[in-house]
């Protein structure tokens, strides 16, 4: 613990954001990093628990108060490798994950305290790494002679990928999309995270030795049957991509679109590739309404302000969250409470709206062409029975394109694993999880396992990430007979 008292002396600080109207007119990243000496400020406030609780909300097992204490102490270069003993890709947990881990912090006990700013010290300290030239490849000194086969280039795949590489497997990464990184690619806006940065490790999984084939969809392209024969192991790391669908009146309208229908178009424009006229969906000169109040819905609002929309609006089915959790209850467990994205910031300051809660979708109604260009909806009340209708609260809705952003219903292997035979890999529940697969990420092929999205279900980045790294550790004392690799 470098400072005993640093924690009364140092208020929280975290990052800022650049203005609204001047980060509107860009796709780049707008947070504002904290300096060098600020950010070793806030490692001071670190109290180097006995039981250090953070650790209890971080999937990947950070290190936290040691590399807070590192970096108190300006060894930036230790705080950099401990960093990644424990997590491959920490520039994106440190710019998209929710910090679940500052809320499992210890000062989080205390309201006017507040926990410490474990997410701008993690990203600070990936920055300055990358900013020294400390982001290089650390390939194996010996190979093993197996071959690995890893479905999926997401935050799974890849940190999956590159833990097989490091310690001598030889590795394939199949991705059905014309680049690496899965949803960090073509799910995630430019604005909360730059490709950039998947380009870099990208580069360096090259260099380790991790060969990256994109454009092959496995199930169709290529046969997954094959893989497994042809590879010592497979690994499926498909993301959640089965978006769950609003059944109404109107569903079928020109206009009426999925959020990842939506979304992956702006990044591809952003990398300077060129869409068909026929396949752009655009929100410029319309009356947006998007449909889910969750951080995919959040993407959506951002995007279409950036895009020029005339009017935004979102709308949420279940009640809004309280401002404050109570902590002596919820602690140190993630608390539902209000979180309000940058994105809704921006669509407040844009047209004075925020989320719309108890809102349930009625019906879409079209023009003479088929075009969407009303939302029809009431509201609901909340009970034992579920979401019910409230007479007298009936609303319409300017809606010139609605984005459906209600989350997601499984994976999207469907045809890798009807070609592997796998019996639904052991079972799957009715959100297309594997929650009975085993610890060692196995499926009921000897050779194939499963992480990420596949076994879990739809989850955060960091998850991803451990998952990956897991599932490595079982795919290498599978073929070794033991492993080096961390659990």
């Amino acid at each position: 613990m470098g400072k005993p008292t640093g924690f009364l002396e140092k208020p929280r600080g975290d990052r800022g954001y650049a203005p609204v109207a001047e980060r509107l007119k860009h796709w780049n990243e707008f947070v504002q990093p904290l300096p060098e000496d600020e950010v070793r400020d806030q490692g001071s406030r670190c109290m180097d628990c006995g039981i250090p609780f953070c650790h209890n909300g971080c999937p990947v097992n950070n290190q936290i108060p040691d590399w807070n204490d590192l970096v108190y102490h300006g060894e930036w270069r230790q705080a950099y490798d401990n960093l990644h003993s424990t997590n491959n890709f920490p520039e994106f947990t440190g710019r998209i994950c929710p910090a679940p881990c500052e809320e499992s912090c210890t000062l989080n006990l205390n309201t006017f305290v507040r926990p410490v700013t474990i997410k701008t010290i993690e990203c600070a300290i990936v920055d300055k790494g990358r900013e020294n030239g400390w982001l290089v490849p650390q390939p194996s000194e010996k190979k093993t002679g197996k071959r690995i086969a890893v479905v999926g280039s997401g935050p799974a795949g890849m940190a999956c990928a590159q833990q097989l590489a490091r310690v001598g497997h030889d590795v394939t990464l199949f991705e059905k999309a014309d680049r690496i990184g899965g949803l960090l690619r073509y799910g995630i806006p430019d604005f909360k995270m730059e490709k950039h940065l998947i380009d870099d490790r990208v580069a360096q999984m090259e260099a380790e030795g991790v060969t990256m084939k994109t454009g092959v969809h496995v199930g169709k392209d290529v046969s997954a049957k094959q893989l497994a024969a042809d590879f010592d192991a497979v690994v499926l790391s498909g993301g959640a991509e089965n978006p769950r669908n609003l059944d109404v009146p109107g569903r079928e309208l020109n206009g009426v679109h999925f959020a990842m229908e939506f979304l992956p178009q702006q990044n591809k424009r952003n990398a300077g590739d060129s869409l068909p006229a026929t396949q752009d969906i655009l929100a410029n000169g319309k009356h947006v309404v998007v449909v889910g109040g969750g951080d995919t819905g959040s993407d959506c609002i951002g995007t279409s302000t950036r895009q020029g929309a005339v009017h935004v609006k979102q709308l949420e089915i279940v009640p809004p969250s309280p401002v404050d959790e109570d902590k002596p209850v919820i602690w140190p467990d993630w608390p539902r409470k209000e979180r309000i994205s940058s994105s809704q910031q921006e669509v407040d300051a844009t047209f004075g709206e925020k989320v719309q809660y108890t809102a349930e979708t009625a019906w879409l109604e079209g023009d003479a062409d088929g075009n969407v260009k009303k939302l029809h909806g009431h509201m609901v009340e909340w009970g034992n029975k579920g979401p019910q209708k409230v007479d007298g609260t009936e609303f319409t809705m300017d809606a010139e394109l609605v984005l459906l952003a209600m989350g997601f219903v499984g994976p999207s292997q469907d045809d890798v694993l009807a070609d592997l035979g796998i019996n639904t890999v052991i079972s799957r529940d009715s959100l297309g999880r594997i929650p009975e697969a085993p610890a060692d990420y196995k499926t009921n092929l000897p050779n194939v396992f499963t992480a990420g999205d596949m076994r879990r279900g739809q989850s955060l980045v960091v998850w991803a990430i451990r998952e990956g790294r897991q599932c490595a550790h079982a795919v290498d004392e599978f073929l070794m007979g033991e492993s080096v690799l961390p659990r």
